[in-house]
Formats: structure tokens, sequence, C-alpha cells
């Protein structure tokens, strides 16, 4: 294992697997312009490297993130400032979320606000059994504004998703688990997080990344236009190396040895 310290997101590289931890304890692991600054520079590291295959975020301590920095949002002087620092965050979730890097949130405590709205940009959830997620925004008489209302409308029933958006009020693990927005509950999330990163790590990244194209897409097409990308994409897929090795091993009954290529 090998870690790099930063001020505010802690890189720490597990084998093929990029641990990223929201490390600002002291202050529930609040996200800033920092945090993003840092999270843009660490997908630009992890996209280059071949080698790394995963990723896993979490936060040090009880909580995964309280949200949006306090402290930042009150040296902001207009919705124009509010604007710049909510796009900063969009821009840096945006990005995770197509990156052809798996990434899973090991939801260990609370995930409010921008925190939670960072979850909903990875693309799997595990969460420990005290996790919350909220988006609490209204609140301080706002809403999210980081992709938490948009995301959380394509994943949740819209009844939910307006009770969250108007009460508040958090849902637990077990709701969230019952509802789809999680995968699955773990007593220790982190392990159990490393434990799938490090299964995805062994897979085809092609295949993987296409994955992630086809899920994001398919929702914005028709179906028959979904069958047509998903056909595309495959067709790609079947001249890959990693697609002859597939191949090769199951024939020759052997795990398979993946490459990238």
């Amino acid at each position: 294992m090998t870690t790099d310290m930063t001020s505010v997101l802690r890189f720490e590289r597990r084998e093929r697997v990029a641990l990223l931890v929201i490390d600002r304890p002291a202050r529930l692991n609040a996200i800033g312009s920092d945090t993003v600054a840092e999270l843009h520079q660490h997908l630009d590291v992890i996209e280059a490297d071949p080698e790394l295959r995963a990723i896993v975020i979490t936060g040090e301590g009880r909580a995964f993130s309280a949200g949006a920095d306090i402290s930042e949002l009150d040296t902001l002087q207009n919705g124009a400032d509010f604007g710049r620092f909510v796009k900063g965050l969009t821009d840096a979730y945006d990005r995770l979320e197509a990156s052809p890097v798996p990434s899973i949130a090991a939801i260990n405590g609370m995930a409010f606000g921008g925190g939670c709205e960072l979850a909903l940009a990875c693309d799997l959830r595990l969460a420990a059994p005290g996790a919350r997620l909220g988006v609490p925004e209204i609140k301080l008489g706002l809403l999210p504004a980081a992709g938490g209302s948009q995301r959380l409308t394509r994943m949740l029933p819209a009844a939910v998703v307006k009770h969250m958006l108007m009460t508040g009020a958090p849902i637990d693990a077990a709701a969230a688990l019952q509802f789809g927005l999680i995968n699955s509950v773990h007593d220790d999330v982190l392990a159990a997080a490393l434990e799938l990163a490090a299964s995805l790590a062994e897979g085809p990244p092609a295949a993987l990344a296409a994955s992630k194209r086809l899920v994001q897409l398919g929702g914005e097409l028709t179906l028959a236009q979904g069958i047509d990308l998903e056909r595309d994409t495959v067709s790609k897929l079947f001249d890959t190396a990693d697609r002859t090795e597939g191949l090769t091993a199951f024939r020759e009954k052997r795990q398979p040895k993946f490459e990238g290529r």
C-alpha cells in the first residue's frame, strides 16, 4: 500500500484499487473547493494509470461527509458566487460519474448534502448499518445544487424524493437498501468495498467502462436506440484482446487475466 497525504482528500493505493478518504473528521468531512480540486487531481492520476482499475471513496472517522463546507459558504456574497461554488462540485461529481474507472462509495456514516451527492455520483454504494443519506438543504432555505435532486429522481420513487427534499429528513441504511439507493449493508463497510473493488479491478476495463456508458445513456434513449447502442458497443468489445482472453480462459476452465487491451 502506498499513501499520498494531502490536505483534505487522502489517496491510498491498494494494489489495483485507489482509495480516496475525505480527511476532515473534526468537521465531519465537510466538502469545499479544495476537496473537489484534489478529487480532480487524483482522477488525473487514476485515469492515467492502467494499473488502477477501481476507486473506493469513504470518509475518515464517523461520517462519510456532512455536506458542503459551511465556512466556505459563509464567504459567498451572492447567488453568482454560490453558483460558481456548486458548479465546482457538480463538475467534479460529473467527472467521477463519467470516469471509465468504476467507483464505489463506502458510506461509513452520515452522507448529507454534498456528501450524499458525492455518493450518488459513484457507480455503486455500500453502507454501514448506521449510515444515513439525506439532502437537508431545505433547512437552510436552499435545495441540493450538485446533482442531488436529479440523481435522486432517477434512483428513487418521486414521493420519496419529494419527502427528502421538502423535509430534509434522511433515510437510513435499511430504507436506502429497500429502495435500491445502496447495493448492500456491511458491518465493516470499507473492507467490503475494498473487496468488491478488488474484484472489479480483475475485470476487463473496456467492458466495465462500456457498462457504465450503457446504463448512463440508456435512460435517455428509446428502447430501440438503446438496443442499437448495446449492439454497437458489444461489437467493438468483440475485437478486444480481453474478449479473446475471456473466451480462451472459459474454454480452458481457468480465471481470465484481463490486461485492458
